[in-house]
């Protein structure tokens, strides 16, 4: 049978990581067999993309920004994801599909269907089972980001307000798929909220059958 697949969304500075950390540990002391993975970076060939993408220290153009982005999701789809569902694990992946949406749509401006078509053709059309979007307000995220910032991290306030607005939009254009938590509260808070998603949306169905 094969597996569940789950991203998680949400700007830098959400808590987004601490977080995936946790429900890896639930999943596990429930059954599941997970594999933690991310993006960019998620395979040996992504790994020397998200150096360019979160470090170069030249112009970077939109366009080129996400190119690189889906050359880094189409190897880790085919080499890391594909496999792992495969095999009947658990993938939890920090960051997927709908950051490009929300980075290179929403806040850099690009064409948000073309964007869509390109997502298509280098997944696969592999596609989450749940998605949860970690919401905080953008000032609090900035905040929690800290001095040292990585390329994307430097944006002005102004493109991590659209991404927060992006987020946002695909998360009320696919409700079934998209699950929002307010990420601005404290950690323990912030996962009894995913922890009562992932329970509602299919669980405890699956261990009880």
């Amino acid at each position: 049978m094969r597996g569940k697949f789950i991203t998680f969304e949400g700007a830098d500075g959400s808590g987004k990581t601490t977080q995936i950390e946790k429900i890896k540990t639930y999943l596990e002391a429930k059954g599941h067999e997970c594999l933690l993975t991310r993006e960019p970076g998620g395979s040996k060939l992504g790994g020397k993309i998200r150096e360019i993408l979160l470090h170069y220290d030249g112009n970077v153009d939109s366009l080129c920004e996400l190119l690189l982005y889906m050359a880094d999701r189409a190897q880790h789809v085919q080499t890391v994801i594909l496999p792992a569902l495969n095999e009947g694990k658990t993938v939890l992946c920090d960051r997927y599909t709908d950051s490009s949406v929300a980075y290179q749509g929403y806040a850099r401006g690009l064409d948000i269907e073309r964007i869509i078509k390109l997502n298509e053709i280098a997944t696969d059309n592999i596609e989450p089972d749940l998605t949860i979007v970690f919401d905080v307000e953008t000032e609090v995220a900035m905040q929690r980001v800290g001095e040292t910032k990585d390329r994307l991290e430097q944006e002005g306030i102004d493109f991590h307000k659209k991404l927060r607005y992006g987020y946002l939009e695909l998360a009320k254009k696919f409700p079934q798929r998209i699950k929002v938590v307010n990420s601005n509260l404290g950690i323990e808070e912030v996962f009894e909220q995913v922890k009562k998603i992932l329970d509602e949306k299919w669980l405890e169905t699956q261990i009880k059958s």
